[in-house]
């Protein structure tokens, strides 16, 4: 019985100490999404309830900090598919809804955001 409980020991540290940190590039990006998300003041729909884009950015960090532990996480992409387009428990997506403007699904307005971030760093690179 002691074998097996020092196993398991074993396996669950090598897992925990296998999860790979997010990328510092990654990060960065991230960060400026959930700011963006912040200051836009848009509503941010979870589960068919409507919440403040600072409430939002709590509820997907905390998600980015679960899965980041997981090691699941590697690039803005995979944050926003995983843990900002739809409810873990229900699976329904969630909404973004900014002024009068229609609701939409929170991936998409995040990889507009994510395009808009990127936008320079393309225009500088293209005219070196």
């Amino acid at each position: 019985m002691r074998f097996f409980t020092i196993l398991l020991l074993t396996l669950y540290f090598m897992h925990a100490s296998s999860a790979a940190p997010l990328a510092p590039p990654a990060r960065t990006e991230i960060d400026a999404l959930m700011v963006k998300l912040q200051e836009s003041r848009c509503e941010f729909s979870r589960n068919g309830l409507w919440y403040s884009a600072a409430e939002a950015k709590s509820h997907l960090l905390r998600k980015l900090e679960y899965l980041e532990g997981r090691g699941e996480v590697q690039s803005t992409e995979q944050f926003i598919e995983l843990a900002a387009s739809k409810s873990s428990l229900s699976g329904q997506p969630y909404r973004v809804k900014c002024a009068d403007a229609a609701s939409l699904e929170s991936a998409v307005w995040l990889y507009g955001e994510l395009k808009r971030l990127r936008a320079p760093a393309r225009a500088a690179a293209t005219s070196k």
